[in-house]
């Protein structure tokens, strides 16, 4: 209490306040009480309202007096409050013209942006008080968790696999076996598995507090929910309904928890951040935080007050002005600092880049800042460079020496040519290279190259469905792509027919051994490893369900995918040459070009023509790639239907090719590979990959 005597103080019942600090914003834990700031430029006065936990009125509600302003920043402190048991929220009062872009509403009580912790929705899918949802609101956290000496890894992002999914369906299913389904807890218990798998990144679909109740309705019984979260409710908060914890208030320490234990078996984790718009929709959707606040500040807004839908979710947040372009830089800043997560990827990218009248810059300021900022320097950034307003920038991102990029082109590419069409084999090279054609300035770790993600079908699905079939979702399958690449070997979905079983297992290899052996970084889809389904469901955004979650009794049933694709990691792990960010296709100290393009006959290869069938091969050089002897990784691809006979290159004398992996179902590990009996040729099998070492 010295600190209450040392200092003026106002009383309001049993509270005493005083007024408090500017930065930083948001609830912060001072001695004997509690700091609250929040900025509002419009507004013409705030109110703070405090709630006992789970109540519907207010036991008090404190007007900043004017003095407590200070700019456009209104702070107190409030002593004598049980942070245990209060929430919190804001009520601004100013001017309601929707035309100015004003829509203030002192009616509304309203979460702080930078609230770190959010009730009302603490366990997934529950309406506590029948049918009507408890409102959003701050809660006050301490920021006292034990990391025991841990901070992010900074693995070179050229030596980076990473593992996209999404905390709630990977373990939701029953067959997932573990203690806490669908929890960042249930997580944990997957690291083992993650870690066998070789993958040392995984990505975080989003886990910032989202409402899953937005646009949920009842569809043939079954409840549709906002279950990716693409729509943020707060950038400072953990998604409460993802932790097992949440109820006692512990969604922040079980998730650090979580990333604690991913660092100590040598895994990042990065986060899917959703800055390009919120969950306050358009000018008919609901006053949640940053509408009633200070509206004209955080959207961007059409010179009638209408909002701006680059996003495709009814708002897009006006990034580039200097306060929300500081508010995002602060909520990356914390995810760094008191989450230790090692990087994010930035959904909808592209909308980052456009200024208050939604026209692209070629400086954007906040992707400028996140890219030199000094908390962030060590942090991996990666962009989905592309919007819902049209803005594509694969190749042409603002990346400012920082950002990669999910390759969309090396997605389609692939695709393409693995359905046999010969035409993209010029292309695909290029692909392999590491996409020298977009990223030549900035290498090929730029480059993030996937053939599937949460958006769109699965590995097994690209090969089963022609079509998409998104009819549990509701819109009369209207949702969703519809310009899939996907060809389902003559069957559209599940068959017994084993030629087709087998002639899938052999397309899901081939596209695999070709994005783990090409340059760049490469992302694997949760579940794809061992062919998990959506039922050709490529939008599964709504489903709370089996089309969403990871089948795990799929894994006996194709655990010699799971052994191919586990196998095909090691490969990569195993040669830096695969892994190097150059373009630089001279000799090296081999006397080979270290990465070579072939046809069936060595040497021999027209890359401006149509084909199905090459081969590339690595020449990895001791002294550079730092081994005890050189070595060279040939992989050969066959897309056409029928088998091709190829040539090998000649390599040094005493080397001899060996086979490491094929997609016809023969895998090697490390220091087993089976020595070819004849070293000139091989017979390579329809719509077939197989890669072969010398050594």
């Amino acid at each position: 209490m010295q600190l209450i005597d040392s200092f003026p103080t106002q009383k309001i019942g049993d509270l005493e306040y005083r007024s408090g600090r500017i930065f930083p914003f948001g609830a912060s834990i001072v001695d004997g009480g509690v700091n609250f700031s929040i900025f509002s430029k419009e507004a013409v006065s705030c109110t703070l309202v405090l709630y006992h936990h789970g109540q519907d009125k207010p036991f008090v509600e404190i007007p900043f007096p004017e003095e407590y302003r200070i700019g456009n920043v209104y702070s107190m402190m409030v002593f004598g409050l049980n942070i245990e048991t209060i929430e919190y929220g804001y009520r601004f009062d100013g001017p309601y013209s929707p035309m100015d872009g004003l829509r203030f509403d002192k009616d509304k009580v309203l979460l702080d942006p930078y609230a770190k912790s959010v009730s009302g929705r603490s366990v997934w899918g529950r309406k506590d008080n029948g049918d009507k949802l408890k409102p959003l609101r701050g809660q006050i956290i301490r920021e006292d968790y034990d990391w025991e000496g841990d901070k992010p890894l900074e693995i070179p992002e050229k030596d980076l696999v990473i593992y996209e999914l999404h905390v709630r369906s990977f373990t939701r299913d029953d067959s997932s076996g573990v203690r806490h389904p669908g929890t960042f807890a249930g997580l944990t218990e997957k690291i083992p598995y993650l870690k066998e798998l070789g993958v040392n990144c995984v990505e975080l679909m989003p886990v910032f507090e989202f409402d899953e109740f937005e646009n949920s309705r009842e569809v043939g019984g079954r409840t549709l929910y906002n279950y990716w979260g693409y729509s943020t409710v707060c950038f400072f908060a953990p998604k409460a309904g993802f932790a097992a914890s949440a109820p006692f208030g512990m969604e922040a320490d079980e998730l650090k928890h979580l990333i604690k234990k991913f660092h100590q078996n040598g895994i990042e984790v990065i986060l899917d951040v959703v800055f390009n718009h919120t969950a306050e929709g358009n000018e008919n959707g609901p006053y949640i935080s940053y509408r009633g606040i200070d509206n004209r500040t955080y959207y961007l807004l059409t010179p009638d007050g209408w909002y701006y839908n680059f996003s495709g979710c009814g708002n897009t947040m006006n990034c580039n002005n200097p306060v929300t372009r500081d508010m995002v830089l602060d909520a990356l800043r914390y995810w760094v600092s008191a989450y230790h997560v090692d990087g994010f990827r930035f959904d909808l990218a592209s909308i980052l880049s456009r200024d208050e009248a939604g026209a692209p810059m070629v400086y954007p300021p906040l992707l400028e800042r996140i890219a030199n900022d000094a908390v962030l320097g060590k942090s991996l950034l990666i962009a989905e460079a592309w919007d819902a307003g049209g803005l594509y920038q694969v190749g042409s991102f603002p990346a400012f020496g920082r950002f990669s990029e999910w390759n969309g082109k090396y997605r389609d590419c692939l695709r393409h040519f693995i359905k046999g069409s010969g035409e993209s084999a010029p292309e695909l090279y290029r692909r392999i290279r590491g996409s020298d054609d977009l990223y030549r300035f900035r290498g090929p770790r730029a480059s993030i190259n996937f053939v599937t993600c949460h958006d769109g079908f699965t590995l097994y699905d690209l090969v089963s469905y022609n079509e998409k079939h998104n009819e549990a979702n509701g819109e009369n399958n209207n949702d969703g792509c519809n310009d899939n690449e996907s060809w389902n070997c003559g069957v559209e979905g599940d068959t017994k027919d084993p030629q087709i079983i087998d002639l899938r297992k052999r397309q899901m290899k081939n596209m695999l051994t070709i994005l783990l052996t090409s340059r760049g970084i490469p992302m694997l889809l949760s579940g794809d490893e061992f062919a998990n389904t959506q039922w050709g469901n490529n939008n599964a955004y709504c489903q709370d369900s089996e089309i969403s979650y990871i089948i795990w009794s799929l894994f006996d049933k194709n655990k010699d995918l799971f052994e191919y694709v586990k196998n095909l990691v090691a490969l990569r792990n195993e040669y830096p040459v695969i892994r190097e960010n150059s373009f630089d296709l001279g000799n090296n100290g081999t006397g080979y070009p270290e990465l070579s393009f072939h046809s069936a006959k060595p040497w021999q290869l027209d890359e401006g023509a149509s084909n199905l069938c090459f081969s590339y091969m690595y020449a990895q050089d001791h002294a550079r790639a730092g081994t005890k002897k050189d070595a060279f990784i040939y992989v050969a691809v066959n897309a056409y239907w029928e088998d091709v006979y190829y040539e090998l290159p000649i390599i040094p004398q005493g080397m001899k090719w060996h086979l490491r992996l094929s997609s016809s179902g023969d895998v090697y590990s490390k220091g087993k590979e089976k020595t070819l009996g004849d070293q000139g040729s091989f017979m390579l099998g329809a719509r077939s990959t197989l890669v072969l070492i010398a050594k």
